[in-house]
């Protein structure tokens, strides 16, 4: 059990037609944690659907627990000021899934729970005849979050709101929810939220909804107004300018249809030509088919062929195995004949040899007298040549004179030879030189192509700008220079900084001009058609690059400076003399350490504007005011693109070294040719001179020769003339012993002429046995020349199809290159088949390559007739047509829409305005009538400015109050409090009578009432609620005037706070009834 709060309030619910306020004995004390259930009575009241029958709070605002069980007419709800009144009003509210901000109260549904409580409870019953709808919200303070449940079952938000609004509870709606703090909005609501409020109140269900139609079908019927206006006039604009460029059109598109039929026919000339490489394709492929078939014959015309030749060479390996065997046994016996028959060859070769002996040496006796002759004639001979050679002249001087030649000559070959070898050595020694050389070009690139680098990553724009310079370097009339950073190179890369430090960044990467035309031409190109950003200089028209300083350097170096910025780097003349000019660098000197040690020194004594210490740059001025001098230090900036080094003139002077080598080497080259060519000359004029040599020698050397043959012959004939024979005796020895050698011959003949007989019976049968073998190697041979020719018919014929296969290989692949030219003239996949279009097309168009041919050329040339058309105005034409056929389209579709939109307001403006005129015309005389009974006046009508405004439509209030007064618009301003209260409060039971919401809250209207208004407004009020068939009523106050009207009907509510309430076990109403029953009979009367 929770402990008593200091303010507990717990309101009671009497008995209907007991109510009875004005005795003291009707207020009734409260329960803490639970109320009287209400009666049983209740249960039976004609409760609407939707009203409320039961409200009950937990830890809500000023309630620990709180049951609330009203009636269902009329509810009174009475109690002071912050007893809790209207936190059963906003019980209500929240119960129903109202917003907090609407209760003008709190914007977090947390500030509603109790204070010290971390949760709340609020649980609304509602009356529906299918069984009633318990609606029950748990708040958690902490989460600021609500859990919804219905019927004991959790749900959601939207289904708690959809559930309400099925019921057509409205909480935010003013007309049928009016808490305590949004009374003084309702004045406020303007002619349009009023009307949107009271037809959602009052109204149909649909009424609101084809009001809401209506406004928007309005809207979007004005925006078809205006864009059917606009595109109206838009086209007529179109329509008479392409009207001016009709004709134009007319001839681009008599050009077109030429250019179209050029295509076209260009389109079809590669299907021309692969249907005809297709029907060669064809043609070849049947003829390859044919002679396949040949082959085909061919070879199984060979096989019997081939079986019978094996047959055949079978036999004739058995003869020849035969055949063997008897040249064998005729080896043998001939073997034997042969040994035989050598015998009797060598005595027969012994005769020979006697013989031949014996004739030997008859010839050689013959022969020696014959060269015996021989010789003396020979003797003779040489003896006569040799006189005759005598007679000719001496040789010696000549080839004394050839062989001076010959050395002369070797020594010039000598000579020819060392110079080759020298121009040799020079040329080898040129290529070296060229090939240090060009490496050192290649070096000093690609030291600039690391200055290229970095300006390409910092500055894309003046790099892209520098390409394009050095392409067209021929447009320009004078001398353009790369940007500055490109073009200085640093004598000493550690000085860098100075530079950089010294000339903006702006600067470094500009362009330097020397005529003004040039850098116009160069932005034009640049800046307005490149859209490229970069900077561009023009160099002084007279040069300062060698202006001398003011100052001596030796006269500056007791300071510590060592040199001026122009000595620190090289650059072109004109990138110095721009620099000499705008930055004056043959006037900063740079220092060092010590420099900046004496600074205020320097400063004092040299009067320098600028000057660089090793690591900072300092600026003097002198005040034009106070003649003061004042000074300025910022440290340097590490260097960024001048650390690389490149010496232009350098690289100047290796490429001219590079050009002088290459035509030294060319010279080398010559001379090489030519030192060739004399030295094959020498070579010829050589062999010349030693053939004639050796001729003259060979004359010289004859006579020797003869001499010594002559006596070489006379030697010879001495000996043949000592050397003699006897022919006779050596005759008969011959003849003696081959006597002797035919006896022994005749023996060996008669022992051959057995062997002979054998042999010959061999011989006879092997002969038989080759006669059959020749048979059958005829017959073989034969059939192999058959089948050779077979063979060769087939080659020729495997030939021929080979050739046809290639052949039709061939033309495929033609046939494939033709179909995918032909396809990609046609713009056509590899699985598209050609478009109808294109079939039709080429219907019309010749079949031939000639006639095509014929025909482009004439197309050609009528096309080339049609000059001077835009293509561009034709596009805009084009584009003109389209759009005027689109927007006609369109503003025919806007149209129809229009209409469309024009009759739906017509039907829904039927269907809304003659039902809200009338619900209108209810409530205003109802409202007249309650206006009438209080001695005033008022009126509702509805208010528009513009009948087909239907956003504008509203429910205008107008009240007098008093008789000499005319009707006014009830507005914030115009009406007291009171009077708008009133006002108010007569609306809406106006809306009372004629309401379908099945309940309505009022919140402590009457406060600004007087009492006349209150008593007659509170009259109204319970005879309005308190009717049949009316709508569940809450009407909330503080307090009442006394003598009021009430009826059997009401149910009176009365809020009780404080300490001393009775515990909520403690409360029973029928007990506390008997009480006052008992209490009323027993008074005196």
């Amino acid at each position: 059990m929770a402990t008593p709060s200091r303010k507990t309030s717990t309101p009671s619910s009497l008995a209907s037609k007991r109510a009875l306020p004005r005795d003291p004995s009707s207020e009734v004390p409260s329960k803490r944690k639970s109320s009287a259930p209400p009666l049983p009575l209740q249960s039976s009241r004609p409760f609407v659907e939707g009203s409320i029958v039961r409200i009950v709070m937990e830890n809500f605002l000023t309630y620990d627990v709180c049951e609330v069980s009203p009636g269902p007419h009329l509810n009174m709800i009475i109690g002071a000021n912050g007893t809790g009144k209207s936190s059963i009003v906003c019980a209500i509210c929240l119960g129903l899934a109202g917003k907090p901000a609407f209760m003008g109260r709190a914007d977090k549904v947390g500030f509603f729970v109790k204070r010290g409580c971390s949760k709340g409870m609020v649980e609304i019953e509602l009356f529906r005849n299918s069984g009633n709808l318990i609606i029950t919200r748990e708040i958690d303070v902490a989460k600021n979050q609500s859990s919804w449940f219905i019927n004991k079952k959790s749900t959601t938000q939207k289904v708690v709101e959809e559930q309400v609004a099925a019921l057509n509870i409205q909480v935010g709606n003013l007309c049928q929810f009016l808490p305590q703090d949004k009374v003084g909005e309702f004045a406020k609501l303007s002619k349009i939220e009023l009307l949107e409020a009271t037809e959602k109140s009052i109204g149909p269900p649909e009424m609101h909804r084809y009001h809401c139609e209506l406004k928007n079908f309005r809207e979007k019927e004005k925006q078809l107004e205006t864009s059917c206006k606009e595109k109206t006039e838009y086209l007529e604009k179109m329509i008479q300018r392409n009207e001016r460029y009709k004709q134009d059109v007319e001839r681009f598109y008599e050009r077109k249809r030429h250019l179209d039929l050029i295509e076209m026919l260009e389109a079809k000339r590669p299907w021309v030509e692969y249907e005809n490489v297709r029907q060669e394709y064809e043609e070849v492929k049947l003829a390859r088919d044919r002679v396949k078939e040949e082959v085909r014959k061919l070879k199984e015309g060979q096989i019997p062929m081939t079986r019978r030749i094996e047959e055949i060479e079978g036999q004739r390996h058995s003869l020849e195995a035969r055949i063997k065997e008897k040249a064998t046994d005729i080896k043998e016996t001939s073997q034997k004949c042969k040994q035989k028959q050598d015998i009797i060859e060598r005595k027969d070769k012994q005769i020979e040899e006697l013989q031949q002996a014996l004739i030997v040496k008859q010839n050689e006796e013959h022969d020696r007298q014959r060269r015996i002759s021989n010789t003396r004639k020979m003797i003779e001979d040489l003896q006569n040549e040799l006189k005759s050679a005598e007679n000719c002249e001496n040789l010696q001087p000549q080839i004394d004179a050839i062989t001076n030649d010959l050395r002369r000559i070797q020594d010039e070959k000598a000579s020819c030879e060392g110079e080759v070898f020298d121009k040799r050595a020079e040329k080898e020694t040129l290529e070296k030189e060229k090939k240090s050389v060009g490496d050192n070009i290649v070096r000093f690139d690609n030291l600039m192509n690391q200055k290229e680098d970095k300006l390409r990553q910092r500055y894309r724009d003046t790099y892209d700008a520098v390409l394009w310079l050095r392409n067209n370097r021929d447009k320009f009339k004078q001398r353009v220079c790369e940007p500055i950073m490109l073009t200085i190179n640093m004598k000493d890369n550690k000085n860098a900084k100075y530079i950089e430090n010294h000339i903006s960044s702006n600067d470094l990467r500009a362009f330097v001009f020397e005529s003004q035309e040039d850098m116009e031409v160069f932005l034009k190109e640049i800046r307005d058609n490149k859209k490229l950003r970069v900077n561009a200089v023009i160099a002084p028209k007279s040069s300062y690059a060698d202006k001398a300083p003011s100052r001596s350097l030796n006269d500056l170096r007791q300071y510590g400076f060592f040199s001026y910025l122009r000595e620190l780097f090289d650059a072109p003349d004109p990138v110095m003399s721009f620099l000499c000019c705008h930055y004056h660098i043959h006037e900063v000197p740079v220092g060092t350490e010590r420099t900046r040690e004496k600074i205020e020194r320097v400063i004092q004594e040299t009067r320098l504007k600028q000057m660089y210490t090793a690591e900072e740059k300092y600026v003097v001025k002198t005040s034009f005011y106070s003649n003061k001098v004042i000074s300025s230090n910022t440290s340097l900036k590490v260097a960024q693109f001048l650390t690389v080094t490149v010496d232009l003139e350098q690289r100047r002077h290796l490429e001219e070294q590079l050009k002088e080598i290459n035509r030294k080497l060319q010279a080398v080259e010559a001379g090489l040719i030519a030192l060739y060519e004399r030295n094959k000359h020498l070579e010829h004029k050589d062999n010349e001179l030693r053939q004639k040599k050796k001729e003259l020698l060979e004359r010289k050397t004859k006579k020797r020769q003869l001499e010594q043959k002559i006596s070489s012959k006379l030697e010879s004939l001495k000996l043949m003339e000592q050397d003699t024979c006897n022919l006779e005796e050596e005759e008969r020895k011959a003849s003696t012993r081959i006597k002797e050698i035919n006896v022994q011959k005749a023996k060996l003949v008669t022992e051959l002429t057995s062997f002979v007989k054998i042999c010959t019976s061999l011989h006879i049968q092997k002969v038989d046995l080759i006669l059959q073998n020749t048979t059958v190697i005829s017959e073989k041979n034969k059939l192999e020349s058959d089948y050779m020719a077979v063979s060769s018919q087939l080659r020729l014929t495997e030939q021929h199809f080979i050739e046809l296969d290639e052949s039709r290989q061939r033309l495929l692949q033609k046939c494939k290159e033709l179909m995918k030219r032909a396809r990609q003239v046609c713009n056509l996949g590899a699985e598209q088949t050609v478009p109808q279009e294109y079939q039709t097309a080429f219907q019309d168009l010749p079949n031939t390559l000639d006639e095509i041919d014929a025909l482009l050329t004439e197309e050609r040339s009528r096309a080339s007739c049609f000059t001077g058309l835009n293509p561009t105005v034709v596009e805009e034409y084009t584009k003109r047509e389209e759009e005027i056929e689109q927007l006609t389209e369109e503003l025919k579709i806007k149209k129809v829409e229009l209409d469309k939109y024009r009759e739906n307001i017509s039907q829904v403006k039927e269907r809304w305005l003659n039902p809200l005129k009338e619900l209108v015309e209810k409530i205003n005389e109802k409202f007249s009538n309650f206006f009438s009974s209080m001695q005033c006046a008022g009126e509702v009508d509805l208010h528009t400015e513009n009948e087909e405004d239907y956003d504008k439509y509203g429910i205008r209030i107008r009240v007098k109050f008093r008789s000499s007064t005319q009707l006014h618009e009830l507005t914030p301003h115009h009406q007291s409090g009171g009077e708008r209260s009133v006002s108010t409060m007569l609306y809406l039971m106006a809306l009372q009578e004629l309401n379908r919401c099945p309940f309505r809250v009022v919140d402590e209207i009457n406060q600004g009432m007087d009492p006349i208004n209150e008593r007659r407004v509170f009259e109204m009020v319970v005879n309005t609620a308190c009717k049949e068939n009316t709508s569940q009523y809450f009407f909330i106050t503080p307090k009442l005037l006394q003598n009021l009207p009430y009826s059997e009907k009401m149910t009176v509510l009365f809020v009780y706070n404080g300490p001393h309430m009775l515990e909520p076990n403690r409360w029973n109403l029928k007990a506390f009834q008997r009480r006052r029953r008992r209490i009323t009979f027993t008074q005196p009367q």
